[in-house]
């Protein structure tokens, strides 16, 4: 007996990798800069953008609501698996280091140590991976986008609340009232939001005159 198993690359042959990234640099720069240059300026512009979500927070122990993970999935599906990783993973050595490019102005490494360090790493690996389903074509409908960005969703508390469990010592159902439940509608809200945009981006992508 054989067994169907849906079908993980959705986009056409043709546009296999890319992503609605490759598109935000206007042809007539685009032809005068190399790729290497391009793609340096997209991972930049990706950690600030994911800075700038950083901003907007909600204070509250022991981790606070902010707008982080609707930058990080943004991102990651915008520039695919390498440069999608690599944006992330910027901005938390940016944040690492000592810039207050955390939430609540924050840095260092005592961010990355503490109660909601698991949730950081978890944003470099989901950036990486939703980038990875975007590449494979699952941005384009928006159930594929809800799906991949589901799926970075759930990266990022595999990692954020095992890490919250044993830094702050919490029993399981502590960890589960403090690090999940007050987040579930306000990541609904915003996964909602980023899964809405690459599907809206790419029919205006496909509507271009020249195709770019």
């Amino acid at each position: 007996m054989t067994i169907a198993l849906p079908r993980l690359d959705r986009a056409d042959p043709d546009e296999r990798g890319l992503t609605l990234g490759d598109f935000l640099v206007p042809v007539r720069v685009a032809d005068r800069i190399s790729p290497r240059v391009r793609n340096v300026a997209l991972i930049g512009l990706g950690a600030v953008f994911i800075y700038l979500t950083a901003q907007i927070y909600i204070q509250r122990l022991p981790v606070p609501l902010t707008g982080q993970t609707f930058g990080v999935l943004t991102v990651g599906a915008a520039l695919g698996f390498r440069r999608g990783f690599a944006a992330v993973a910027l901005y938390v050595l940016l944040g690492m280091v000592g810039l207050p490019f955390f939430a609540e102005g924050k840095g260092g490494l005592a961010v990355i140590l503490g109660q909601s360090g698991g949730y950081l790493i978890g944003f470099a690996i989901a950036g990486a991976v939703v980038g990875r389903f975007a590449e494979l074509g699952w941005d384009r409908q928006i159930a594929g986008s809800v799906g991949a960005m589901l799926i970075g969703e759930v990266i990022i508390y595999a990692i954020g609340l095992p890490w919250l469990m044993v830094v702050g010592g919490y029993t399981v159902g502590e960890t589960i009232a403090y690090g999940l439940t007050p987040f579930i509608a306000w990541d609904a809200a915003k996964l909602a939001v980023a899964a809405s945009l690459f599907p809206l981006g790419w029919w205006m992508v496909e509507r271009r005159p020249d195709g770019r």
